[in-house]
């Protein structure tokens, strides 16, 4: 963010490796679906690798693990079936909010900002997670992977919320722990923020091209305020 821009209106805030550490849930769910079909468990670490492109991809890489991509086209909507069973049956168990989360949409909210939750995770999914976690207030819109044609990395869910909320991609940041989020924001002209604690397909976060890496919700807060002060 840089001198001479407008001031930020806005936040389109990331869910999972973002606000919450979901992959506790994931490796819970996805290895009783692969129970399921007599599969092996796998590792947390491999499944966080797997995490952000939506269930479609995270079960269709699970299945490769083990098999050829004719056999994950034959099993997939059996176990696409078994894992949102399973996920439902546990979401929130076993995930858990990052540090400053909270605190760091007080400060969003406090500085004015509209906030919108955009999540790849289907919103079935989602949006009971954010009510568990005590989330949901905080956002005006949540939009979850398949609430419209295209989801992120395509800029469409953005583009959308700065539609929603009459802003100007210039007066709105992305909030994100992955490619999917820079892309996405770049694609639109939104500004982006990245945290580095998240998951980003197993890949660093310092590879992302990004307005900058914060280290919690909280510090985004702090460094769009600071923006916006000397914003014209």
């Amino acid at each position: 963010m840089k001198a001479g821009n407008p001031p930020i209106r806005a936040a389109i805030i990331d869910l999972d490796g973002t606000m919450l550490d979901t992959v506790p849930d994931f490796h819970v769910a996805i290895n009783r679906m692969r129970a399921d079909f007599d599969l092996a468990p796998i590792s947390a670490e491999q499944i966080k690798a797997m995490v952000g492109k939506g269930s479609e991809n995270l079960v269709r890489s699970v299945l490769a693990v083990d098999v050829g991509a004719a056999g994950v086209d034959r099993m997939f909507d059996a176990a696409m079936a078994s894992y949102q069973r399973h996920y439902l049956d546990i979401n929130g168990k076993h995930c858990a909010l990052y540090p400053d989360v909270l605190a760091g949409l007080d400060a969003l909210k406090a500085a004015g900002l509209r906030l919108a939750c955009v999540t790849n995770k289907p919103l079935e999914f989602a949006a009971p997670l954010l009510a568990q976690q005590g989330l949901a207030p905080y956002f005006e819109v949540v939009y979850g992977g398949e609430c419209l044609p295209r989801k992120k990395p395509d800029p469409m869910p953005l583009l959308q919320v700065c539609s929603d909320f009459e802003l100007a991609p210039r007066q709105v940041v992305a909030i994100g722990d992955s490619s999917n989020d820079a892309e996405a924001a770049r694609a639109a002209g939104c500004f982006v923020l990245t945290v580095p604690y998240g998951y980003n397909h197993g890949r660093a976060i310092h590879d992302i091209d990004s307005d900058g890496i914060v280290s919690s919700l909280l510090e985004a807060a702090t460094l769009i305020s600071s923006h916006n002060k000397t914003a014209g």
